[in-house]
């Protein structure tokens, strides 16, 4: 398991944390839908989701042109509490405090 600093770092992006929000669902999805639903560029979404892989918490798979992503099946209890905690801030309370 990465260590929790490492967990928060990769939540702590609005862009990755969007994505997980979608991928905690435990099925599998296309960085095509990834890129769409959470609007970024094929380039910009490899980057953040090379870190929530780095951080231990997705898994990839390649299906031809593109690549497929899940919530990693080896997550520790530790950290998808940690992931839960992140998901279960209300949008609104997050931008309040970034301000």
């Amino acid at each position: 398991m990465s260590d929790a600093l490492t967990i928060l770092a990769a939540l702590a992006e609005p862009t990755r944390l969007a994505a997980i929000r979608l991928l905690w669902d435990g099925r599998e999805h296309c960085v095509c839908e990834l890129m769409r639903l959470v609007g970024a560029s094929q380039s910009r979404m490899s980057r953040h989701m090379a870190v929530l892989k780095s951080a231990g918490l997705v898994t990839d798979r390649r299906d031809a042109q593109w690549v497929r992503y899940r919530r990693a099946a080896d997550v520790a209890p530790e950290a998808s509490a940690l992931v839960d905690a992140a998901l279960a801030v209300p949008p609104a309370a997050r931008r309040r405090r970034a301000a």
